[in-house]
């Protein structure tokens, strides 16, 4: 009876250790996606919406099974804060050969009236570096990107260029040419002009007093996305990464057979 018994328990055993196998290697076949960032990609809370961060968005864009995307963006965060914070040191403990991590910082870094925040240019070139250097050294597969545009015209109605530490991005990229660079301020830059004053306000966080619960006074921001803001730009990311034929684009989800059907 003895022998049945402990019969038993190594067949328990057994089927426990090959279904853990089965988990673990089911965890390690998901490519994970980390997003090291600042407000303009962040997830947020409901009681900012519908402001909205394009990670957002992006998140949704690909197959579950197959890619788990990890927003570790935060408001008002630059180079220096995310570091200093732990942020970095989760996606660094947690990132795997294969996974890929996107980097954008410049809105807060360059900011010298914000002493909270303020990065100087040498430290900022300095964090990004050892941020991708981190990242590689780990196998993981890194993607840079300049901060998206934020939406300034001057009086003759042209679009401004805000983003002073962009270019400092552009010329590190230079220096690793084996990682994903998206230059997100010029293709964004472009889109809001193409869009125009007015149709491009519809996208930013332009709200009149009393229509909404979270903004009582009405808020008037050109540098933070709603949704349809953060849905479009998201929409540039993965464009600009199939133009680029970026691996990333094969765990793209499989549309629903229904919506193949729809024409409009």
């Amino acid at each position: 009876m003895s022998t049945l018994k402990n019969l038993k328990q190594i067949v328990l055993a057994s089927v426990f250790l090959i279904l853990s196998c089965i988990s673990l290697m089911s965890v390690a076949s998901v490519t994970q996606v980390f997003m090291a960032g600042d407000s303009t990609m962040s997830i947020k809370d409901l009681k900012d919406y519908p402001e909205t961060g394009w990670g957002m968005p992006f998140a949704t864009f690909f197959n579950e099974v197959q890619v788990n995307v990890l927003n570790f963006a935060k408001n008002g965060r630059s180079t220096r804060t995310f570091i200093a914070e732990g942020l970095w040191q989760q996606i660094e403990s947690n990132v795997r050969s294969g996974d890929y991590v996107i980097i954008q910082f410049a809105h807060n870094d360059q900011s010298e009236s914000k002493k909270d925040r303020y990065t100087s240019p040498e430290q900022f070139i300095n964090n990004i570096k050892m941020m991708i250097n981190v990242a590689t050294s780990k196998q993981a597969k890194v993607i840079l990107m300049t901060p998206i545009s934020r939406r300034h015209f001057n009086q003759e109605g042209q679009l401004k260029w805000t983003h002073p530490y962009a270019e400092l991005l552009r010329k590190i990229a230079v220096n690793y040419p084996e990682l994903t660079f998206i230059d997100m301020e010029k293709l964004t830059h472009e889109h809001i002009v193409e869009l125009g004053e007015q149709n491009s306000a519809l996208r930013f966080m332009h709200i009149k007093p009393e229509l909404h619960p979270n903004y009582p006074f009405g808020v008037k921001d050109n540098t933070h996305l709603n949704q349809l803001g953060a849905r479009e730009v998201a929409q540039i990311v993965l464009n600009e990464l199939k133009r680029q034929k970026h691996p990333l684009v094969e765990h793209v989800r499989t549309a629903d057979p229904k919506h193949l059907q729809l024409k409009y």
